[in-house]
């Protein structure tokens, strides 16, 4: 995090508490002589604006600066750098000369053109989101300054017991819900309660490469089952490895294909879990985002031997900085469940959670849902007619019902992968198919994150693309 000639404030989502970040960050710029005495630093209200986080995580940073003598408070000019600050004088003196700006900042999960997995950020609600956590601010209580429940802060459970009764068909108690930090934590607690050495799991091809890439590192032997137009093919899964203990599917939208699991591979994946005494893991990750007809009910319900763990996450319906997401558990998973979060992490935040729980059961998580499902309908629509109107038959987009981004199929095979790289060197986010691809190569393609790349940019946006990729598509023909 050290600044450089070009000093950037950059926050990680698993770099520690993001004031810690934010002060870290000021404290090595002022030593270095980079932030001389004198030099103003950005008002807590901006650069809480610019970093999509609450004033009050810069106002603490500010704060552990303040009272170790790094800055102080000057109003009106603000929070400047204290002037003669004990061995700073040589740090300035042979610094080179720069002008006096605040350090350029730069968001680790700031949208980039295509990013798969980012929900709209510039359309948060983040003036209330703000009011909301100075509320829980306001409000904060001995009580809630103890140890946070293990299994998360109930009311919050309960508030997601309720929304997936009514939006995802999932009827459960609260006491089923754990809550996880964010799906990759859940995958991690799924693995050490349920997988022993030596347990297979089956596993979409092509599928979600950060699960993948988890479960590999735990050692879990993996079993690739393909995928087609109607999701997971289950019978190969059976033909394969009819003793697997586990298997993680995406059926509302799978990733990264976008098709949805039928119903009749539905009801043969839960007669199998039920007469293998296995388990399923669903991930709905972007499941509430279906712009034709009505989202598409949760495997979960139809799970009548509760075999199935239902897994949800916030990253995409809110932020990804909140790290949260949650688990819906069998009955008989959920005392071994809590005593595994209990003796690996004595569970998450409860501030966060006291939020999201007041932003759930004011209504605001319905509106904004409703709200996201309307906007990402016309971006996507824009995306797909502007990829149409600049590439022609040099890109075919598969128009999935649901979603967060497009597959633009290339044909070519893995050649998909070069033009991916060559595209991230310019700036873009975009990813290949064939490197979610685990052992049943299929025709190229590239995935298009469409919500944050608003519809009055899509021309523009694609028109840069085609600059950077546009000649080596020449040779694909897709006309199949």
């Amino acid at each position: 995090m050290a600044p450089s000639k070009d000093p950037r404030l950059i926050l990680t989502r698993g770099g520690g508490p993001l004031h810690r970040q934010i002060y870290d960050y000021f404290r090595t710029a002022i030593s270095a002589g980079q932030l001389r005495p004198g030099d103003r630093l950005p008002s807590a209200r901006t650069l809480a604006q610019q970093l999509m986080v609450a004033r009050g995580t810069v106002d603490a940073a500010y704060a552990m600066l303040a009272g170790e003598g790094y800055v102080i408070g000057r109003r009106p000019s603000g929070t400047i750098v204290s002037p003669g600050l004990p061995g700073m004088e040589h740090a300035a003196a042979t610094s080179k000369p720069r002008s006096r700006v605040a350090p350029s900042i730069v968001l680790t999960g700031a949208a980039k053109p295509f990013q798969l997995g980012l929900p709209a950020i510039d359309a948060f609600p983040r003036k209330l989101w703000s009011r909301l956590v100075a509320r829980q601010g306001r409000d904060l209580s001995v009580a809630d300054m103890g140890y946070p429940e293990h299994a998360g802060y109930r009311p919050l459970r309960e508030a997601i017991a309720a929304y997936l009764a009514v939006a995802r068909g999932i009827l459960c108690d609260a006491r089923q819900i754990v809550i996880t930090s964010g799906y990759q934590g859940a995958i991690d607690t799924i693995g050490r309660v349920l997988l022993r050495r030596g347990d297979k799991v089956w596993f979409e091809d092509p599928g979600y490469h950060l699960a993948r890439a988890a479960l590999e590192r735990a050692g879990v032997p993996l079993v690739p089952v393909r995928v087609d137009a109607d999701g997971l093919r289950v019978a190969d899964g059976v033909a394969r490895a009819p003793d697997a203990r586990l298997a993680i599917v995406t059926p509302s939208h799978q990733a990264p294909l976008g098709v949805a699991l039928s119903l009749p591979r539905r009801l043969a994946l839960l007669s199998w879990a039920s007469e293998a005494g296995a388990y399923v893991v669903e991930d709905d990750y972007d499941g509430e985002f279906r712009y034709t007809g009505r989202p598409l009910p949760a495997l979960k319900s139809l799970d009548r031997a509760d075999r199935v763990l239902y897994a949800g996450s916030f990253s995409k319906v809110l932020f990804p900085g909140l790290r949260l997401g949650y688990l819906v558990l069998p009955e008989e998973l959920v005392e071994a469940f809590n005593n595994i979060i209990l003796i690996r992490s004595a569970g998450a935040s409860t501030f966060e959670q006291r939020v999201i729980a007041t932003f759930m059961r004011e209504g605001y998580f319905a509106r904004h849902l409703k709200r996201m499902r309307s906007l990402y309908a016309a971006r996507r629509q824009a995306l797909a007619e502007a990829l149409s109107a600049v590439f022609g038959e040099r890109l075919a987009v598969d128009l999935e019902p649901g979603g967060m981004h497009l597959v633009a199929r290339v044909g070519g095979g893995a050649r998909d992968m070069d033009l991916a790289r060559k595209a991230q060197a310019a700036g873009f986010a975009i990813d290949s198919l064939s490197s979610r691809v685990i052992r049943y190569r299929r025709e190229g393609g590239l995935l298009l994150g469409f919500t944050n790349i608003p519809e009055a940019d899509a021309v523009s946006t694609c028109r840069r693309l085609e600059r950077v990729i546009g000649v080596d598509l020449l040779s694909f023909n897709i006309s199949n």
